[in-house]
């Protein structure tokens, strides 16, 4: 709750209004906090009892020159990641007169990062290396990057992209087989960027799966989402999911996946309306986001307008199909 402000004229109001504000402060910190209090539950307290929105928190910081995405407060809230970077950091130090909390608590229930299911964080390195640095992947996860499907492998990823006849990837329907690599992992993260998607247009479906809850990032023109495995895997075990993606967006020339560990197989499949078929198709491979294709060669279209691309060996890297339009 706001504080009233002390008379200027009279410094010992002033004196005690500053003693009672802070005695506020810390009574509330110590609501939330407890033996077992987590940098999550203290914020996520924190932000009910004030009322605050996740947009109202990153318009404050952003005043303060301070970016984080909202995706990434999420995460903090959830404990999903903690702040680690030093934009982080700056950003849980402004946020604590915010959210009426005494100068360094959501500081102290920090300590170290403790990586989930009990193994070291993923080096986030090999996956820089095919995105590159501070990629559109990176902004739209924030700090949970580091993290992102770190206790799964994908091992095979097959994908169907279908246009509609506006020239737009209407639906991409994935299935992946994913083995754990620690026990207790329960979930699988995607991402897919889109071209130009329209708000309140953007669905993910996960046939025998409860709706996947989907973070749709308009500045960035993406979607995230955490599908179920069903279970806890066990290190070692593997599952299939399955899952469509439906938009309606702009105009598209290619569609591609970014591929940070080896895969035993990928295939690329692209269905064309009727309506709307290319002149030519190539596939191709990019060593990482924005060089150039190390290999590019024709694919053809059949009888039904479809092509598709499926590597003999599927190495890290970027893979992917580009078109041309009649006009």
């Amino acid at each position: 709750m706001p504080h009233p402000l002390p008379d200027v004229d009279d410094p010992e109001a002033a004196e005690a209004a500053g003693a009672a504000e802070a005695a506020e402060d810390i009574e509330t910190f110590e609501e939330f906090s407890g033996a077992d209090a987590t940098f999550a539950a203290v914020f996520r307290q924190a932000l009910r009892r004030r009322g605050l929105p996740l947009e109202r928190i990153r318009d404050h910081l952003r005043a303060q020159q301070i970016s984080v995405s909202l995706a990434t407060l999420s995460h903090w809230q959830r404990g999903r990641s903690q702040p680690e970077k030093t934009q982080s950091l700056r950003a849980v130090d402004a946020l604590e007169p915010l959210l009426d909390l005494p100068t360094g608590a959501l500081r102290s229930l920090l300590g170290p990062h403790r990586p989930r299911g009990g193994v070291r964080p993923p080096d986030p390195a090999a996956a820089r290396g095919v995105f590159g640095e501070d990629s559109d992947v990176e902004q739209a996860l924030g700090d949970a990057f580091a993290h992102f499907n770190a206790g799964l492998r994908a091992l095979t990823v097959q994908e169907t992209v279908c246009l509609d006849e506006r020239r737009a990837i209407r639906e991409t329907s994935v299935t992946t087989v994913v083995q754990a690599v620690h026990d207790g992992v329960d979930h699988l993260g995607v991402v897919h960027f889109l071209d130009s998607p329209k708000a309140g247009t953007v669905a993910l479906s996960a046939p025998g799966r409860p709706a996947p809850r989907i973070r749709f990032l308009e500045e960035l023109g993406c979607v995230a989402a955490d599908i179920p495995l069903g279970r806890r895997l066990a290190r070692t075990e593997t599952a299939v999911i399955a899952y469509t993606l439906r938009a309606e967006g702009g105009v598209s020339w290619q569609h591609e996946r970014r591929v940070t560990v080896p895969l035993r197989a990928y295939l690329l499949h692209v269905r064309f309306h009727p309506e709307a078929v290319p002149t030519r198709c190539w596939g191709y491979r990019r060593e990482r986001i924005g060089a150039d294709p190390s290999r590019r060669h024709r694919t053809a279209l059949d009888d039904f307008h479809t092509t598709h691309l499926m590597p003999t060996r599927c190495v890290s890297g970027v893979y992917g199909i580009e078109w041309t339009w009649p006009d």
